[in-house]
């Protein structure tokens, strides 16, 4: 996600803090199955108490749906927020404020009919909510780094330009007060999974402006249409999520609260997991071995990147030849098999392996160029040295901005020993800090390389392709090409409806990125590993937008 993701951002896995948007989930099978229990049970059986609690490893940058760029945000603000639909079962968009909806013969104008819905302060929640949001979103006076994934709607990308001013010109409408219609540029096959998304929420005009620069700030600044409420928000510590009882399908939500507690360190968060005080925890590395055999272990695999940004800003980044070493220099394999042993695998692309497939042969989105940059320390060496010598230098000090969690300090200290020991000359600076302050960094362009990641807003390989589009909003690398804007750019618009030259572009802009530019140096595609006990029944795990589903979450069977 970054969603523009991404970076994307996952809920209990201790690498979270790497996350720069987005969200992130795979082949990943809902808690009661994964724990080895394949047959459904019914809730209405359990009279157990309905606490969850889980922890995640950062504090939530922020609440405002229109301002959110990552995985924690995304992932709080899919629980006590709703939009016109929501992520259901395996991933798939069901009926949120939206009743039902219709598409016209052309593809191109959506109605949707709201349901009978409240906020937490009992005002209803009506259509002018979701215009108003949406047109906050991609004014430009808004700032939001998310307002490109409102691009399909008509005139969203002119406005957000600037090139039209009035923002009753975008392609939303309120007819009445149940009936919202969306009227977009270009067929949109995966329209419907965009409203899913945190960006395309509504917001009560009348109480955001009542809370002025304090909305979002702390839970009395907010209200809420979603299965549940913040009831608790200890900045730093963690927060608690209560049963919203006006929710319009309360009946549906079993969890009465879900504690989640922010814990940087894996150690702690093992331990909290082995004393019972909660009930999922991700394993690093090292614990990995310990617990494999674990009947309530698990692995996913997930169509998440990390990677390292490499800001051009930087005159040394700016130079192809340092790009390719930086590149080339890197045990992938090592990171991923050693470092990480969590199901993670090396990466050498930009779009993820297994996540998207080309329309007439169905075969996957590697198949054509596979992999860009194969580890090669001998050619690293020699770029290296090409590139020093175009400098005028004989060495170089670049800045490493990356996290503050114990495992993203393992990984950073393995790629700093692999670029020092590879490029002779080269001093690694590392700057590690908490995950807010990171994005703020990111936001300002203040760093020379970050570790990042992103996962998929939507299953469509544009989530990934359009994040690096000159000046786009989640660029933020100074990262600039005329043939690769041109290729993303018509596979938005003119090749919108050729979905195998659309496709076939995307291929070709990935490999412009990479194999001419070496614009960024992929990492890994996250694969995460997992205890979770057996009571924790129901909890969808995404593949693109928040990690997780909890509207249709239970306890049964915990011990007493």
């Amino acid at each position: 996600m970054r969603k523009s993701k991404w970076m994307m951002l996952l809920v209990l896995s201790m690498v979270l803090s790497l996350f720069l948007a987005a969200c992130g989930g795979g082949d990943k099978k809902p808690a009661d199955q994964g724990a080895g229990d394949d047959t459904k049970k019914d809730p209405e059986v359990t009279q157990e108490e309905q606490v969850l609690n889980i922890i995640d490893s950062a504090e939530i940058p922020t609440m405002d749906s229109i301002q959110g760029t990552d995985a924690v945000a995304f992932q709080v603000m899919s629980e006590v927020f709703e939009g016109l639909y929501r992520l259901g079962e395996n991933g798939q968009p069901v009926e949120g404020i939206a009743e039902s909806h219709t598409v016209s013969e052309d593809g191109l104008v959506y109605t949707f009919k709201l349901r009978d819905a409240v906020w937490s302060n009992d005002t209803p929640v009506t259509a002018k909510d979701f215009v108003y949001a949406w047109q906050k979103a991609v004014d430009p006076a808004s700032a939001s780094q998310y307002a490109f994934i409102m691009g399909d709607i008509k005139n969203a990308n002119k406005i957000n330009a600037g090139e039209i001013t009035d923002l009753n010109q975008l392609g939303v409408v309120a007819e009445d007060d149940k009936t919202l219609v969306v009227t977009l540029e270009r067929p949109t096959p995966y329209f419907l999974s965009l409203t899913t998304f945190a960006t395309f929420l509504p917001q009560n005009e009348e109480f955001r402006t009542a809370q002025g620069e304090n909305y979002g700030l702390e839970v009395e600044n907010l209200i809420y249409n979603g299965p549940f409420t913040l009831t608790e928000w200890k900045h730093e510590e963690g927060w608690v999520y209560t049963k919203n009882e006006k929710y319009w399908d309360k009946d549906t939500v079993k969890l009465d609260t879900i504690n989640v507690k922010v814990v940087k360190d894996p150690a702690t968060a093992v331990s909290l997991y082995e004393t019972g005080q909660i009930d999922r925890v991700g394993l690093s590395a090292e614990y990995v071995d310990k617990y494999s055999a674990d009947p309530n272990y698990r692995t996913y695999g997930e169509p998440t990147l990390f990677y390292l940004k490499l800001n051009q800003k930087n005159e040394a980044l700016a130079n192809l030849d340092i790009r390719k070493a930086l590149n080339l220099a890197i045990d992938k394999e090592g990171l991923a098999d050693v470092i990480l042993n969590n199901g993670s695998k090396a990466a050498y692309y930009a779009v993820p392996a297994e996540f998207v497939t080309h329309p007439e042969t169905g075969e996957d989105f590697r198949a054509k160029y596979g992999d860009f940059n194969k580890t090669d320390k001998e050619k690293a060496a020699e770029h290296w040295k090409k590139g020093l010598e175009t400098l005028g230098k004989d060495a170089l000090s670049i800045g490493y901005l990356t996290g503050d969690t114990e495992t993203a300090k393992k990984i950073d200290e393995y790629i700093k020993n692999q670029l020092e020991t590879t490029l002779p000359g080269l001093t690694v600076e590392l700057q590690q800090v908490p995950f807010k302050q990171r994005l703020e960094l990111d936001d300002a362009m203040d760093y020379d390389i970050q570790n990042a990641g992103w996962g998929p807003d939507y299953q469509d390989a544009m989530t990934f392709s359009d994040l690096w589009l000159t000046d786009g909003g989640h660029n933020k690398m100074a990262y600039s090409n005329p043939e690769y804007d041109k290729l993303v750019n018509d596979a938005k618009t003119t090749l919108a409806g050729e979905p195998v030259k659309r496709f076939e572009a995307l291929q070709e802009a990935e490999r412009i990125l990479l194999e001419e530019d070496a614009a960024l140096v992929p990492l890994y595609q996250r694969g995460s590993a997992q205890l979770w006990q057996p009571y924790v029944k129901n909890v969808y795990v995404n593949s693109f937008g928040p990690d997780y589903s909890y509207k249709w979450a239970y306890i049964e069977g915990k011990a007493k």
